[in-house]
C-alpha cells in the first residue's frame, strides 16, 4: 500500500471515530421539555384570560405553582453538567400545570356562565322586592336601623348592576349578596312584627262590622278609621257615605299606651266635642273621649307590671283635625285630614258620633298578596 493511501485511510478512520464520538456526545445531551413548558405557559395564559384568577382561584394558583416548580427544576438542571441533566421533573411539573390550568379555565367559564344567570335573577328579584317594599315601608314607622340597612342595600344593588354591565359577574355577585343580607334582614323582621300586629285583625273586623251594623239598625252615623289603609270612612244607615285619606301619629302601628308615645289609639270612642276654627290651630277639630275605660284599664295594668314607666301619664286630647294632606304621619297621635275633607266631616257628624279606630280592616294575607310580599321572597 502506498504511504499516501495509508495515511488517508488512517485520517479518515480518525475523523470517523471523532465524528462518531461527537455525534454520540451530542445525542446524549438531554433535551429540555420546551414544548411542555410552552404548552403550560399557554394554558396558564388562557386561564388568566377566562378570569380563573377569580372564578377558579384555587386551581389557578395550583397550576401556577406547578409551573413555577417546573421552571425552578429547569434552572437547577441547567446548572448541572450537561450530560447529568434530567428534565423529567420539569416535564412532569409542566404537564401538571397545563392540566390544572385547563381545568381552571373550564371551571371559570362554567362558573361565569352560571353567574350571569344567577346574578341577573338575583338583581331582578331583589329590585322587584325593594319596589314592593317601598309601597309598604313608606307607610310604616320603621326603626332607623332598618332604614339605614335598606338604604345601604339599595346602593349595593346599584353597584351590583354596574358591575354586571361591565361583565364583572363575581363582583356583581358579591355586591348583590351583601344587598340581599341587609335588605332581607329588615324585610323579614318587619313582616314578623306586622304579622304580630295583625293578630288583632279579627277583633278589629268585629268592631267595624258591629259599628256599621248599628248605623243600619239605628239610622245613625259612625266614623271608621283604618290606620293601615290610611283612611277615614263615614258610614250612615249601613252604607259608606264618605272616604278620606288620613294621617296619624308617627308611631301609629299599635295602640296608644301612654302620653308622648306618638301613637294613635285603637278602639271605640265617641266625638266628645266639636272645636270650631277659632278654637283650634288645626282648622277644625273633633275631640274624642280618649282615654276610654279600656284604655285606662290597660294603662293601669301595664304600669302595675312595670311595662311602662312608673311616672308615665296616659295622655289625652286625641282629635280628628284638619291641616292634614302632608303625605306623612306627623301628629302626636291625632287623626289629621285635608282641610276640605275635615270640613265635610265636621259638618256631617254630631257630638256623640261613634268613632271606631282599628289597625286594619283587611287581613294580613290580603295585604301581603296585594303588595306581592312573601316571607320566602328571594330565598335560594
Amino acid at each position: 500500500m502506498k504511504p499516501i493511501l495509508k495515511y488517508s485511510l488512517i485520517t479518515l478512520a480518525t475523523l470517523s471515530v471523532i465524528g462518531g464520538g461527537f455525534a454520540l456526545f451530542y445525542y446524549s445531551i438531554p433535551e429540555p421539555p420546551k414544548g411542555d413548558i410552552d404548552y403550560a405557559l399557554a394554558s396558564l395564559h388562557q386561564a388568566s384570560l377566562s378570569n380563573a384568577k377569580r372564578y377558579s382561584k384555587e386551581k389557578y394558583l395550583k397550576a401556577k405553582a406547578y409551573f413555577d416548580s417546573a421552571m425552578k427544576q429547569w434552572n437547577i438542571q441547567n446548572k448541572r453538567f450537561i450530560l447529568s441533566r434530567d428534565y423529567q421533573k420539569v416535564s412532569y411539573f409542566a404537564k401538571k400545570s397545563a392540566e390544572i390550568a385547563k381545568s381552571a379555565t373550564s371551571n371559570s367559564k362554567e362558573l361565569s356562565k352560571n353567574l350571569v344567570i344567577t346574578v341577573k335573577d338575583k338583581i331582578d328579584n331583589l329590585t322587584a322586592l325593594v319596589s314592593n317594599m317601598n309601597n309598604l315601608f313608606q307607610r310604616l314607622p320603621l326603626p332607623d336601623e332598618f332604614r339605614k340597612k335598606i338604604s345601604k342595600g339599595k346602593m349595593l344593588i346599584h353597584e351590583a348592576e354596574v358591575a354586571f354591565k361591565k361583565g364583572d359577574y363575581l363582583e356583581s355577585s358579591e355586591k348583590i349578596k351583601l344587598a340581599e343580607d341587609l335588605i332581607m334582614d329588615s324585610y323579614k323582621k318587619t313582616l314578623d312584627d306586622l304579622e304580630d300586629y295583625f293578630n288583632s285583625q279579627p277583633y278589629w273586623n268585629r268592631l267595624v262590622k258591629s259599628a256599621i251594623s248599628n248605623t243600619a239598625k239605628n239610622n245613625s252615623m259612625a266614623i271608621i278609621v283604618d290606620k293601615f289603609a290610611r283612611k277615614l270612612f263615614i258610614y250612615q244607615n249601613g252604607s259608606k257615605k264618605y272616604e278620606f285619606d288620613a294621617e296619624f301619629g308617627k308611631n301609629w302601628v299599635g295602640r296608644k299606651r301612654l302620653k308622648g308615645d306618638k301613637a294613635t289609639p285603637e278602639g271605640i270612642y265617641l266625638v266628645k266635642s266639636k272645636i270650631p276654627a277659632n278654637k283650634t290651630k288645626y282648622f277644625r277639630a273633633l275631640l274624642l273621649n280618649y282615654p276610654n275605660s279600656e284604655d285606662i284599664e290597660n294603662f293601669n295594668k301595664e304600669k302595675a307590671t312595670g311595662r311602662i314607666p312608673k311616672h308615665a301619664q296616659i295622655g289625652g286630647l286625641i282629635e280628628i283635625h284638619g291641616d292634614g294632606g302632608k303625605g306623612t304621619d306627623w301628629t302626636d297621635g291625632c287623626i289629621a285630614l285635608d282641610n276640605n275633607d275635615m270640613l265635610k266631616v265636621y259638618k256631617a257628624v254630631e257630638i256623640g258620633t261613634p268613632v271606631v279606630i282599628v289597625g286594619s280592616i283587611a287581613d294580613f294575607n290580603s295585604i301581603a298578596m296585594s303588595l306581592n310580599l312573601k316571607h320566602n321572597q328571594i330565598k335560594g
